[in-house]
C-alpha cells in the first residue's frame, strides 16, 4: 500500500515527458531550444523523423546542432545538399554558410572550408572566429598571401608592410610550417631590416631546430633593435645554456627576469646554469622562485626535487618530486 502511495505521488509530482513534436515546423523550433540548452543531440534525435523528407529548415537545425556536438563531419553531410535551396542572403542561408566553412575547416577538409569562410566575409566581416579559421586555412593550403591580408585585416595593419610579414610568421609556426615561416620572415627584414621581432622570431625557430650559433647570432640582432625585450634574452639565455656556456647563459636570463620578474622561464634556466657553476644556494632559490610563480610547472618542481636530494633532503625532495610526477609534462613552444 505505501509503495502503490508513493508511486501515485511521484507520478503527480514529477512532469510527463514533452509530446515529440506533430509536425517539422515544431520539431526545428524544438530543436533550436534544445540547442540553446546545450543538448544537440537531443536535438537531432527530436529532427530523425522529420530528415527523410530532407526539408531544408529541418536539414539546417540538423547540421547546427550535429556541429555544436562536435560531429563536423556529420553537420556537413547534413547542410552540404541543402546550403542551395535556403533563400538567397536569408540568415538560414548564412547560418548554413557560416557553420559549413567552419565544420569543413574542423573536419581538415580546408579546400572545402575555404570558399564557405570567404562567403562569410561579406556578412560577418568582424567575426574573429572566422577570420581565424579562414586565416589557418590559407595558411595550410600555401596561400601566405591571401594568409597576410586576413591578419592584416583582423590586426589593423597595412597587408603591404614589414609588419603584415612578421603577424604572417607566427600562424605558420603554429601549423608547423617554420620553412613557410622563414621565407615570411625574411621578406620581413628585407622590407624593414631593423624591424622589431622578425629576428627574434627566426632566432627561435633556429633554436628549436638545434641551429644553435645561428640562434645566438638573430637574438643579438633582435636585442640591438628592441632591447628591451625579456624574451628575447631568455631565449638568448636558453641557447647559452644548451651551448654549456654558462656565464654567458646567466647574463642574458638575469636581464630577461629584470625586465619580465614573474615569468617563470628563466629562473628554471638560472636554476640549471647555476647549478652546473656548483652554486646549488643560487640555484634553488631559482628554482623555488619558479615554483612559487608557476605552481603547474613540472619542470620547475622536478628540478628542484633533483636538487634537493643531490644536498640530501630527501623528505623536501621527495614532495617535489611528487608533485612533479602529477603534473602535465609541458612542450618546449
Amino acid at each position: 500500500m505505501i509503495a502503490l502511495a508513493l508511486a501515485l505521488w511521484l507520478q503527480q509530482a514529477s512532469p510527463a515527458p514533452a509530446a515529440p513534436p506533430q509536425d517539422a515546423a515544431s520539431a526545428v523550433a524544438r530543436a533550436r531550444a534544445l540547442i540553446d540548452e546545450g543538448q544537440p543531440l537531443l536535438a537531432v534525435e527530436t529532427l530523425q523523423p522529420f530528415r527523410a523528407a530532407g526539408g531544408p529548415d529541418v536539414e539546417l537545425a540538423a547540421g547546427v546542432a550535429y556541429y555544436h556536438a562536435g560531429d563536423a563531419v556529420r553537420a556537413v553531410d547534413a547542410l552540404a545538399p541543402v546550403v542551395t535551396r535556403l533563400p538567397a542572403g536569408s540568415l538560414g542561408r548564412r547560418e548554413a554558410v557560416q557553420v559549413l566553412g567552419l565544420a569543413n575547416y574542423l573536419a581538415g577538409r580546408l579546400a572545402d572550408a575555404i570558399p564557405y569562410l570567404e562567403q562569410t566575409r561579406a556578412f560577418a566581416p568582424a567575426n574573429t572566429e572566422l577570420a581565424y579559421a579562414l586565416g589557418m586555412a590559407y595558411i595550410q593550403t600555401r596561400q601566405p598571401e591571401k594568409a597576410r591580408a586576413i591578419w592584416s585585416a583582423a590586426f589593423g595593419v597595412d597587408a603591404a608592410s614589414p609588419a603584415a610579414h612578421v603577424l604572417n610568421a607566427p600562424m605558420m609556426v603554429r601549423a608547423e610550417l617554420d620553412e613557410m615561416a622563414e621565407a615570411e620572415l625574411k621578406l620581413a627584414l628585407a622590407k624593414d631590416p631593423r624591424l622589431p621581432h622578425a629576428n627574434f622570431l627566426l632566432g627561435q625557430t633556429a633554436l628549436f631546430r638545434g641551429r644553435l650559433d645561428d640562434a645566438v647570432a638573430l637574438l643579438k640582432k633582435e636585442l640591438e633593435v628592441n632591447p628591451a625585450s625579456a624574451m628575447a634574452f631568455y631565449r638568448l639565455g636558453d641557447a647559452y645554456v644548451r651551448q654549456q656556456q654558462w656565464d654567458p647563459a646567466i647574463a642574458a636570463l638575469q636581464k630577461s627576469v629584470w625586465l619580465n620578474p614573474f615569468f617563470s622561464g628563466p629562473y628554471i634556466l638560472l636554476g640549471q646554469a647555476y647549478s652546473k657553476k656548483g652554486d646549488l644556494a643560487a640555484a634553488e632559490g631559482m628554482l623555488r622562485r619558479a615554483a612559487d610563480y608557476d605552481p603547474n610547472n613540472r619542470a620547475a618542481h622536478y628540478l628542484l626535487g633533483q636538487l634537493l636530494r643531490q644536498t640530501g633532503r630527501m623528505e623536501e625532495a621527495r614532495r617535489e618530486l611528487e608533485i612533479a610526477a602529477k603534473l602535465p609534462g609541458m612542450s618546449e613552444r
